[in-house]
């Protein structure tokens, strides 16, 4: 069955790289002229690890963890949900916990997601030798189209 209606899944990490991803992501959503609504998945992926490098986005000052969570999901998402809504495009905003190449082909594959868009890393030679490029195992992985955006 043909499906005219796209799913397109969106990495999202609160980087530069991420928000233009996010931007591209609603770009091909609002080109979908088809009757059917393009759908976005924006995706947070969070470590597990208590060390991680989102401290920089949650307040020092003592808050709930409530409050923590919702200046946490304005700052980060703020770009794909300003932009999804200027475009009457349906959004779904998604936090997942691990490995973010593994958590997206997961839900790129549960979800039957028609295109991943990432932005590309801003890692050095040295840094992608030794951790590996999110994007690249992605493109690699994934079980539909990719579209690595240039930041």
């Amino acid at each position: 069955m043909l499906n005219l209606r796209k799913k397109i899944l969106v990495a999202i990490d609160g980087s530069p790289q991420s928000d233009k991803a996010a931007e591209e992501a609603v770009r091909l959503a609002a080109g979908n002229k088809s009757q059917f609504k393009s759908q976005i998945y924006a995706m947070l992926v969070l470590p597990n690890s208590p060390t991680s490098t989102y401290t920089d986005f949650v307040p020092s000052a003592p808050v709930t963890e409530t409050e923590q969570w919702d200046d946490l999901r304005r700052r980060i998402f703020y770009v794909i949900e300003k932009s999804a809504s200027e475009h009457d495009i349906p959004l779904e905003m998604i936090v997942e916990y691990g490995e973010p190449a593994e958590k997206l082909i997961e839900f790129a594959k549960r979800e039957h997601i028609d295109v991943i868009a990432i932005g590309s890393s801003g890692k050095g030679f040295i840094q992608r030798r030794l951790k590996g490029s999110v994007s690249h195992r992605v493109a690699s992985s994934a079980p539909c189209s990719v579209y690595i955006v240039r930041g």
